[in-house]
C-alpha cells in the first residue's frame, strides 16, 4: 500500500525526458558508428544510477516540507486581492519546488505555476494576486507541491489539503475607501473628483466666524461685526439628512461585460461607494433593485449599521434574464419612498426606442423625486471608431458605430428636454462620475 502511494506521487519532469532523448540519439548513432556503443552504455548505466539516487533522496522518508495558504477575510470584486503561501523546508537538502494552487472554479484558471528554490532550513512566503469577477463564495482546493533535488530527474508530489478555506467576494470595499478619501480631500489634485462651486446660500447655517481673506463678502454678518468691532461672516454647511437611493436595474440589459465585469457589477460597486459617501455627508442612504419583479428595498437611513446592510444586500443580488418592469419602480418610488429623494438609477439603454418606451414612467418618477439616470457608454465601440478603416466595409461599420455613439448623446439631450438629470459614462469611470453628479446636485441645492 505504501509502495502504491509512492508510485502515485512519482512524476517525471522534462529533464528526465531530455536525458532519455539524448541517450536514444546516441544509441541510434552507435549503430552506424560502433565505437560509440560502449560509451553510450556507460552513460545509460550512469543515468540509471542517478535516477535511482534521485528517487532515494526524495522517497527515502517523509520530506519535511510544509505549505500553508493565508487568505484575507474577504475579496474585493474586480480588484487584485493578495494571497500568501508560506513554504517551510525543515530538511537538510536544497529542494526545487513547483507549486500549483487549486484555485476556485469561478476564476477558470488552469495555468497557475510557481517555481522557486528552497534551501535547507529556509522559509519562503510566496505572494500572488487574484482578480475575482463574480460575487459569491470562492472555495480553494489543495496546495500541490512538486519537489525535486538538484539532479531534477524525478519529482515527488506533496499534497496539502486545505478543506474549508472559503472566501466571500463582496462588492469592492477597497474602491469604496479610495473614493471616500478622494471625495473628502479638499486639497486633492488627483484626477476624478471635481470641486464644485457653490451657488447661492441653499445651505444650513453653521456658525459665525472671523473674516479672513478669501471669504465671500456677501456672507458678512453686519450686526455681529458691529458688536465685535471686527468683520464677522456667516458660515454654512451642506444640508443634511437628505435621502439618497441607489436604484439598480438587474435585467438582461445590465449583463453586458466590460473588462470581465458585468454592467450590474459596476453598478453594485458604485452603489456601495455612493452610499458610503452619502452617509459621510450625513445624508440617508437607501437601496432599491428591480427587474421583472421588485428586489431589495432598503429604506434610506443614516444609522451606523446601514452601510453593512447595503453591503450584505448587494452581495446577494443576482442578475435576471428578463426585461425590466419600470412600472414596479414607479410603484416603489411612490409607495415605499417617503419624501422627496435623490434617486440614482443605474441602467442601460442601447437604443432610443428602448428609452422612449420607459420615458413616460421616468417622467412620473421625476415629478416625485429628483431622478438621475446613469447609463453606460460602449467603450469598445468608441475604440473601434478611432481606428482607421482598412476597407469600404470597414468604413460602413465605422459609420454605423458613430451613429450608435451619436444616439447615446441624443438620449442625454432627450432626458434633459424633460427635466431629467442624466450621466453617460464609461464603465470604469462610473464611480467617479456618479460622485461628481451627487456633489454637483448637492452644491446646487437641488436635492
Amino acid at each position: 500500500m505504501k509502495l502504491r502511494h509512492y508510485w502515485n506521487d512519482l512524476f517525471l519532469p522534462g529533464r528526465f525526458f531530455q536525458a532519455l532523448g539524448v541517450l536514444s540519439v546516441l544509441f541510434i548513432v552507435s549503430f552506424a558508428f560502433p565505437i560509440f556503443f560502449v560509451p553510450t552504455q556507460m552513460l545509460f548505466v550512469l543515468f540509471l544510477g542517478l535516477l535511482f539516487l534521485d528517487y532515494f533522496l526524495l522517497f527515502r522518508n517523509n520530506l519535511p516540507i510544509h505549505a500553508q495558504r493565508q487568505l484575507p477575510r474577504l475579496f474585493n470584486l474586480g480588484d487584485p486581492n493578495q494571497v500568501d503561501i508560506k513554504l517551510d523546508n525543515k530538511g537538510s537538502q536544497l529542494l526545487r519546488l513547483r507549486v500549483i494552487d487549486e484555485l476556485p472554479i469561478q476564476l477558470q484558471r488552469r495555468d497557475f505555476n510557481l517555481l522557486l528554490n528552497l534551501p535547507a532550513g529556509d522559509t519562503r512566503n510566496v505572494k500572488y494576486s487574484l482578480r475575482p469577477l463574480e460575487r459569491g463564495a470562492y472555495s480553494f482546493g489543495a496546495i500541490q507541491v512538486f519537489a525535486s533535488s538538484r539532479l531534477g530527474l524525478v519529482e515527488r508530489r506533496l499534497s496539502f489539503q486545505t478543506e474549508g478555506q472559503e472566501v466571500p467576494v463582496y462588492p469592492s470595499i477597497l474602491q469604496m475607501k479610495q473614493m471616500s478619501f478622494r471625495a473628502f480631500d479638499r486639497l486633492t489634485t488627483q484626477k476624478g473628483i471635481k470641486k464644485i462651486r457653490r451657488i447661492g446660500h441653499s445651505y444650513e447655517f453653521e456658525q459665525i466666524k472671523n473674516y479672513v481673506r478669501g471669504d465671500d463678502y456677501r456672507s458678512i454678518n453686519w450686526k455681529a461685526s458691529s458688536r465685535r468691532h471686527n468683520l464677522m461672516v456667516n458660515q454654512y454647511e451642506d444640508e443634511r439628512a437628505q435621502q439618497i437611493y441607489c436604484v439598480i436595474d438587474k435585467s438582461r440589459a445590465m449583463r453586458m461585460p466590460f473588462d470581465g465585469l458585468s454592467l450590474m457589477d459596476y453598478a453594485i460597486n458604485t452603489s456601495l461607494v455612493m452610499s458610503n459617501v452619502a452617509l459621510q455627508k450625513y445624508d440617508k442612504a437607501g437601496l432599491i433593485t428591480f427587474s421583472d419583479k421588485l428586489g431589495t428595498t432598503l429604506k434610506a437611513d443614516s444609522k451606523a449599521t446601514q452601510l453593512n446592510k447595503i453591503l450584505t444586500a448587494l452581495y446577494n443580488e443576482k442578475e435576471r434574464p428578463l426585461e425590466a418592469n419600470y412600472e414596479l419602480l414607479y410603484y416603489a418610488s411612490r409607495k415605499l419612498v417617503r419624501g422627496r429623494s435623490l434617486m440614482l438609477l443605474f441602467t442601460n439603454f442601447e437604443s432610443m426606442y428602448a428609452l422612449e418606451r420607459v420615458l413616460p414612467v421616468l417622467r412620473r418618477i421625476n415629478r416625485l423625486h429628483l431622478l438621475v439616470v446613469v447609463f453606460f457608454e460602449n467603450t469598445e465601440i468608441r475604440e473601434f471608431t478611432e481606428q482607421p478603416p482598412q476597407s469600404l466595409e470597414g468604413i460602413y461599420h465605422q459609420v454605423t458605430a458613430r451613429r450608435f455613439l451619436s444616439e447615446k448623446q441624443q438620449m442625454v439631450e432627450k432626458l434633459l428636454q424633460y427635466g431629467i438629470q442624466s450621466t453617460l459614462t464609461a464603465p470604469e469611470d462610473l464611480s467617479v462620475n456618479t460622485i461628481n453628479k451627487y456633489l454637483e446636485l448637492k452644491s446646487r441645492g437641488l436635492i
